[in-house]
């Protein structure tokens, strides 16, 4: 049965904001002044009367000063829905809300008593929680605001208990015995040899990484940091201290030209101490590749770096002791699993670009011990960033120019790839990369203007890739396949077409691309949003470089979407109405998940089947074995 996404309160004037995961309900009208314009609705002006008092809801609009609602639903401000919290479900083409309520309560009606409850009665009476029947008519039939949230606040902890659980067994599972013995060494002599002082931060990862060594199970820590923030000297620190005690690091990174970058980065660092590292990706020659794996498998290979050909039957490590792969969302769970299993129970770092919010780290720090960098290395300069309206376009193809003259290179991010993709009425013309790279080679001919989509084949994204980060293409136009991509320290300018279609934590990645030489670096945003939530959005992108404060407000303002989900890390997506404000059902979740993980009542009491059988069907879906 589908469940509603949130629910709001009509309010007199007031916003109503469709957002996903977004709690907001109020039970105040709200007189605000302001305009309502209808488009294409002739028969308003029947129902409109003049001297009349109705009830609109929508969202807002700002244009300077100017304020207006377009297109707003109405009611009559005696109706019975004018003052009511009213689900909003989600939609497809020829589907009205009021259908989809109709359809919603008809299927309370019916099926709400015959969903199995998951959570035994103890457990329901010991948090307070509400029963799911009554819980499922709640949410899509709220009477006030106060069983709504109880309604929420019983789904939220059901799902976060669920997810708990099965972090917990995979935790469990995975904590095993290691004979991989890591000896103490002094790592002084690794940090003198940098061209630069490592940051606190990364000096406490490095310690937190060497303790879990001296433990007799693997180590499975995620290294959290910033764009920039320094995390493969952390892992360089690591190998070299792996390789002293005569084991191998593995490192896999998403792409081949990343992959590359890493190799280059960890040569650097670990030659001056005979460390040897091999790359191995799929574009190696023949006899490279045999020369590769005859090195791995000998052990004459330390340190070996590549892509997900690293996974293959044909590399056979000769005494593998860590695994560390980069931007964990690229990786799922299995991934990271195939190739850890190369080894006997190897330790495992996992690195992400993406800071999570503290609501979010709740829920994943049960499977992944955390280090954060959360300092910035000395010399790495502030971008400054721009908000700008279209209609400054040119004034900004004159800006890229200029950096194109100063001898720089640009992006340019759009959120789409070609025009014939689908655009509804509501939404604003947006660009897309063959559109915009045809138009800027004409605009900035001589100079070398080239695309970058996902729709490209693997070995074309390589090749642009790779030429841009040789300095043969001086304008990248892309989409946000960038956001993960190689140091190109000459690129000095991040241009963002129709900036509010992208999420916060996606425009912070983003203008990480540049800023990373000895040039100052700027990053453009151009959007025509007139609605108060992308405004929102785009004022904290000028005011803040703080990743995790970005992230933050990122959840608050769009819920968990780009958090969680398998596309992020390969385990079970969350579905409950948004986690922005519920840390009490997650701190709650956690709590009685440990205590139900140290009592073997959770496996031989009956009454925590139910429970039992929809997390491992929860799991099965993603190919996570529990046992």
């Amino acid at each position: 049965m589908q469940r509603p996404r949130l629910c709001h309160h009509r309010a007199v004037g007031g916003p109503h904001p469709q957002r996903h995961g977004d709690p907001a309900l109020s039970h105040q009208r709200r007189h605000c002044p302001g305009e309502v314009s209808f488009f294409n609705q002739t028969f308003r002006k029947r129902q409109i009367l003049q001297g009349g008092e109705y009830v609109f809801y929508g969202e807002w609009e700002q244009q300077g000063s100017r304020r207006r609602i377009v297109n707003p639903a109405m009611d009559l401000p005696d109706s019975p829905q004018a003052a009511a919290l009213v689900p909003i479900y989600p939609l497809t083409a020829g589907l009205a809300q009021a259908q989809m309520r109709r359809l919603a309560a008809e299927a309370v009606r019916r099926l709400a008593h015959s969903e199995p409850e998951t959570l035994p009665e103890p457990l329901r009476r010991r948090y307070d929680l509400m029963d799911l029947t009554t819980a499922l008519t709640v949410l899509h039939a709220p009477t006030d605001l106060a069983a709504l949230r109880e309604a929420r606040r019983r789904m939220v902890f059901e799902e976060m208990l669920l997810f708990q659980l099965g972090l917990g067994l995979m935790s469990r599972r995975g904590r095993e015995q290691t004979p991989v013995h890591i000896a103490p060494v002094d790592i002084t002599p690794f940090y003198r040899s940098l061209p630069f002082e490592p940051t606190g931060a990364q000096k406490r990862a490095v310690e937190q990484a060497l303790a879990d060594f001296r433990r007799p199970f693997a180590m499975n820590r995620l290294l959290q940091g910033d764009v920039g923030s320094g995390k493969t000297v952390v892992a360089a620190a690591l190998a070299y201290v792996t390789a002293l005690s005569g084991f191998q690091t593995a490192l896999m990174a998403p792409t081949e030209i990343l992959a590359e970058q890493h190799c280059r980065t960890l040569t650097r660092m670990l030659a001056p101490f005979g460390i040897t590292t091999v790359l191995l990706t799929g574009h190696l020659t023949a006899t490279a590749r045999r020369q590769a794996l005859a090195n791995i498998a000998e052990g004459r290979a330390q340190v070996v770096v590549g892509t997900h050909a690293l996974q293959e039957s044909g590399v056979v490590f000769s005494r593998l002791g860590l695994v560390v792969t980069d931007e964990q969302h690229r990786f799922g769970v299995a991934q990271r699993g195939r190739l850890a299993g190369k080894g006997d129970a190897p330790h495992l770092l996992v690195m992400s670009a993406t800071p999570i919010p503290r609501t979010l780290a709740l829920v994943l720090y049960g499977v992944l011990e955390v280090s954060v960098l959360d300092e910035l290395p000395a010399g790495r300069k502030k971008i400054e960033t721009f908000v700008v309206r279209s209609k400054l376009r040119p004034r900004v193809e004159n800006f890229i120019e200029k950096h194109l003259k100063e001898g720089r290179q640009v992006y340019v991010v759009c959120p789409r790839v070609g025009d014939e993709e689908v655009v509804t009425e509501e939404e604003a013309p947006l660009l897309d990369v063959i559109t915009r790279t045809r138009q800027l080679q004409q605009r900035l001919h001589p100079h070398r203007v080239e695309m970058l989509h996902g729709q490209m084949k693997s070995a074309e994204k390589e090749a642009v890739m790779a030429r841009f980060a040789a300095g043969e293409t001086e304008v990248l136009v892309s989409t946000t396949v960038v956001e993960v991509g190689v140091d190109v320290p000459n690129a000095a300018l991040m241009v963002v077409e129709n900036a509010e279609r992208f999420g916060l934590s996606q425009l912070h990645q983003l203008r990480g691309r540049v800023g990373r030489g000895p040039h100052a670096s700027t990053c453009v945003l151009i959007s025509d949003a007139t609605n108060e939530v992308s405004l929102e959005r785009l004022g904290i992108m000028k005011k803040s470089d703080n990743g995790f404060e970005i992230a933050e407000k990122d959840l608050a303002l769009r819920g968990p979407g780009d958090f969680f989900g398998q596309r992020q890390h390969g385990l079970p997506a969350l579905s409950t109405i948004g986690l922005a404000g519920d840390l009490r059902p997650v701190e709650e979740a956690q709590r009685a998940a440990a205590d139900l993980l140290s009592d073997e009542a959770l496996f031989t009491d009956p009454a925590y089947r139910p429970l039992l059988a929809r997390m491992q069907r929860l799991f099965d879906q993603h190919e996570l074995t529990l046992n």
